[in-house]
């Protein structure tokens, strides 16, 4: 599907604030209300825009202690295979194939020290993985779900100021 500047805009806008509403977004695109939801509507049907979360920040609700490890696998393991492991362990919260040494990353989050390296050593059980190597966050510096919609991608032009 293409994008136009002003569903850039809309996308950007939600990202911004999910909860904004459409005479809120309209306002800003110089569109109608009923025109912003139409867009919107079609943007969700498309599958452009997949849904809508509140984010949480992890250390005001205990989880203060993360890292990044590297699965080192055997020689057949399988995209689906890592990824319905990932989906075993509650304290996984990211998990990607990569290229590299390493055939996965895996995001954990944990309530301490304690609670990451039970996760890491779980993760480790699981039979396809030969090795890992972690690297424990100091402290998260920027996060976001997606990238914002900064520049129309076929003019490279920026969107017009909030």
């Amino acid at each position: 599907m293409r994008l136009d500047p002003i569903d850039q805009r809309i996308i950007a806008l939600l990202q911004e604030d999910a909860r904004s509403s459409y005479a809120e977004i309209g306002e800003r695109v110089a569109l109608s209300a009923p025109a912003v939801k139409r867009r919107v509507d079609r943007l969700r049907s498309s599958g452009v825009i997949r849904g809508y979360t509140a984010l949480i920040d992890p250390g005001a609700v205990g989880w203060t202690t993360e890292a990044f490890v590297e699965l080192f696998c055997t020689g057949r393991t399988s995209p689906q295979q890592i990824r319905a492991a990932a989906k075993r362990h509650p304290a996984v919260v990211g998990a990607y194939t990569i290229s590299g040494e390493a055939d996965a990353l895996v995001h954990l989050r944990a309530m301490d020290m304690a609670g990451l390296e039970e996760a890491l050593e779980r993760l480790r059980g699981e039979p396809f993985v030969t090795s890992t190597r972690s690297m424990i966050v100091l402290s998260r510096l920027v996060e976001t779900l997606a990238p914002r919609m900064m520049e129309d991608p076929g003019t490279g032009a920026a969107p017009p100021p909030s």
